[in-house]
């Protein structure tokens, strides 16, 4: 069941890494990332309604605490989705990709101000680490020529914010329901949040659309099938081992825009992503313990 579970939770984040190249070529296509955004979630939210009403009076209690942290966590990846989406607008992929990863650390930041946890020197060493990798990434050590725009990276490390509020919102509601709860819940709320804010005629306009198949693909790849395996696949795997696994979703999302959508990152770039993303492998593996 192990190998199984790591299976599964590498196969999410393969889905996960591959759905930031397809909202890559729609929104070179022309369409807006709130919509692409509302579309995966829209798909996401009708997969896990499916999956909690097979099985209804065992996946559903009815509990206020629950309630309140899936809708956080669902405006956590309201933002993550949409900031992830303006990021690959403004810079690339792989960039927006590695930003977003940032989450940990956000979480680690999060848990000094709430004294959740007590801060160490191993653990600012992690965000020392992270910082130069960021600065690494975005060329913003030479501001003549920064490799990537401000929005790029703002967007980039919003999308990490945004996630670790999912984090926090999703650990906690599960710990009261079921995780196919939680994420109905919360993907409810975010299909609200987005079509208030998003173009009611560009997204009436998918429907009709020659791309429609690649908003699908979108939806059940990087929300549908993608959570459900990982759901299952975290029941069956460490932590730590789930932790170092889910790092390839970057990596996967890096690879497509290089090889296929033909991104193109300097060396000084790779380093930074190397940087950063071995920080967090780092990092995630120690609070894991």
């Amino acid at each position: 069941m192990r190998f199984a579970g790591v299976g599964l939770v590498m196969l999410a984040a393969i889905c996960w890494g591959i759905s930031g190249g397809i909202a890559d070529i729609l929104i070179t296509k022309g369409w807006d990332p709130i919509v692409i955004s509302l579309y995966r979630g829209l798909v996401g939210f009708i997969c896990f309604l499916g999956w909690i009403l097979f099985r209804f009076r065992q996946n559903w209690i009815f509990s206020t605490r629950l309630y309140i942290w899936s809708l956080l966590a669902g405006f956590g990846v309201a933002g993550n989705f949409t900031f992830y989406f303006l990021s690959i607008q403004a810079s690339s992929v792989a960039v927006a990709a590695t930003l977003m990863y940032t989450a940990p650390v956000f979480v680690l930041l999060i848990s000094f101000l709430l004294r959740i946890e007590r801060s160490s020197w191993f653990k600012w060493g992690c965000i020392f680490g992270v910082l130069m990798g960021i600065i690494l990434l975005t060329g913003a050590y030479n501001t003549e020529s920064i490799s990537v725009s401000f929005l790029g990276a703002a967007a980039g490390l919003a999308a990490g914010l945004s996630y670790a509020l999912f984090i926090f919102g999703f650990k906690n509601a599960s710990n009261i329901g079921k995780p196919q709860t939680t994420l109905t819940i919360a993907f409810f709320s975010f299909c609200l949040i987005l079509f208030v804010v998003a173009d009611k005629g560009e997204a009436a306009a998918v429907v009709t659309s020659s791309d429609i198949g690649w908003f699908l693909l979108l939806g059940l790849l990087g929300a549908g099938i993608s959570f459900i395996f990982y759901v299952f696949g975290i029941r069956w795997t460490a932590p730590t081992t789930a932790s170092m696994v889910a790092m390839v979703e970057p990596v996967t999302a890096s690879l497509f825009g290089v090889l296929i959508i033909g991104d193109h990152l300097s060396i000084i770039q790779f380093l930074g992503m190397v940087l950063i993303l071995a920080t967090i492998t780092i990092l995630s593996m120690k609070q894991s313990d």
